[in-house]
């Protein structure tokens, strides 16, 4: 077992796919990470050795603010006893959010109140993933792991399209400002690119100056372990700082621990072969998961386009009827691919809307509706295929969606085992009691990977 003071970090994700990027780069600077679907319970972080660090993959994304605050309060408790110096609440790298749904504003509200620290870090760049902020402003590649334009987040063709949390402003100060009252600070581009003590010197006056939030720009690799320094200074084992961003948080800790020589040498892990037959599991709306569905149906995927009304009335005879569907084609040596929709423009995301409105449900509600509903669906499916077929591999692509049907596989934990896109690695499952357990999966934002991604997956590519 990890002793609590032996960990450096803690996280929780507010969803899967994120957590599982946190997860990658934790792992690929050398930190012994493993990635609970849950907060863990003392028997079960003893069934792990020598953590340095931990994630937690919530849902909170898709979640309205007070159903947020009911389930970050105790979660956050639950983290704060662990000891970590630092415990980060993990959002997305294009910061979606609204005052209504996913609020960052709130999860900061509540952190805040339960961490007592001297300010809140806020970092979203993640020059990796193609992710940006100089100035305030955020700026994103069209595809994690592509070479797609870069584009002001609220001209980014998809984000900015978004059906629930549209980008409409760039300016993250502005964007947060609609969902929280706290005063929110800049340490711009030019500012953290001084010399170490400068910047601390340059820091310290900024927190004075009295913002209880204090975003950090950057635009190249190299500026993260300096922001992981600055950050690292206002913590302590036992008071935990509290910080919000994205996988930058851990890129840049991860390089500043590994300067120290906190870290092991950064690991290797074998290559994991080519699977007989892939599993695609998607819940993505994505025009880039859209692109990767019709990429690997051209090179001889097979499809099963879910019908949503029956999914959202909860129709057992479905779920039988694909897992068996699916089955057939996994014993076969064929890998399919099962999808919610083909895009933000895919009828089914309009029609299942409507059927939800007609049962009184509030537009507002319906994000998390569907992701609950679809997730658990699609959960249930793969579940079933895992218990009828020698199925090894499954990706699981949808931010919102993937808690949900995590859960519904029966996982407890995932480790990162292979690197096969930025944001997006192969991890070994643990699923006591259920036929997931040892399975290999891939958590797929709907933003993440190249166009071949699911072909890459399949082949057990890595980079």
């Amino acid at each position: 077992m990890a002793a609590q003071q032996d960990l450096l970090l803690a996280y929780y994700g507010d969803d899967l796919t994120g957590s599982t990027d946190a997860l990658e780069f934790l792992s690929l600077a050398g930190i012994k990470t493993v990635l609970f679907i849950d907060p863990p319970t003392a028997s079960q972080l003893a069934k792990y050795d020598s953590l340095q660090a931990i994630g937690v993959a919530g849902s909170t994304r898709s979640m309205p603010p007070d159903e947020m605050e009911k389930v970050l309060r105790p979660a956050f408790e639950a983290l704060k006893t662990l000891g970590a110096p630092h415990v980060h609440y993990k959002v997305c790298s294009t910061f979606d959010s609204s005052p209504v749904i996913g609020s960052i504003g709130r999860a900061i509200d509540v952190g805040a109140e339960i961490f007592s620290a001297p300010f809140i870090p806020l970092l979203v760049a993640a020059p990796a993933l193609g992710r940006y902020c100089a100035f305030g402003n955020l700026f994103a590649r069209m595809g994690i792991g592509s070479n797609g334009a870069i584009f002001r987040l609220d001209r980014h063709p998809s984000m900015s399209k978004h059906p629930v949390t549209p980008a409409d402003e760039s300016d993250l100060r502005l964007h947060l400002a609609k969902q929280t009252k706290k005063r929110i600070g800049l340490m711009d581009i030019l500012q953290v690119a001084l010399p170490e003590n400068e910047a601390k010197a340059v820091l310290d006056t900024i927190i004075n100056n009295g913002p209880e939030v204090v975003l950090f720009d950057a635009i190249h690799e190299e500026q993260l372990a300096n922001i992981g320094a600055l950050i690292d200074s206002y913590a302590d084992k036992g008071r935990s700082l509290f910080s919000v961003g994205s996988s930058g948080i851990e890129m840049a800790l991860g390089d500043h621990w590994a300067k120290q020589g906190l870290v092991k040498a950064k690991p290797t892990w074998p290559h994991p072969g080519k699977a007989e037959a892939l599993l695609v599991i998607s819940g993505s709306c994505s025009p880039v998961t859209s692109a990767q569905i019709d990429h690997a149906l051209a090179n001889g995927f097979a499809e099963i386009a879910l019908n949503t009304n029956r999914a959202i009335d909860a129709d057992e005879d479905l779920v039988n009827d694909l897992t068996k569907q699916v089955s057939e084609y996994i014993n076969a040596g064929q890998s399919v691919i099962v999808h919610t929709s083909l895009g933000s423009d895919d009828p089914r995301i309009g029609q299942t809307t409507a059927l939800l409105m007609r049962k009184g449900n509030d537009k507002e509600q319906i994000q998390g509706l569907t992701a609950k509903i679809y997730g658990i669906v699609l959960g249930q499916i793969a579940k079933g295929v895992a218990a009828n077929t020698t199925l090894k591999r499954i990706v699981i692509a949808g931010g919102d969606t993937s808690s949900f049907a995590a859960r519904a596989m029966g996982i407890e934990a995932v480790e990162m085992i292979a690197k096969v896109s930025p944001g997006a690695p192969l991890c070994k499952a643990y699923a006591p009691g259920s036929p997931v357990d040892g399975m290999e999966v891939n958590f797929k934002g709907g933003q993440v990977g190249a166009k071949d991604h699911f072909l890459t997956v399949l082949n057990g590519d890595t980079i």
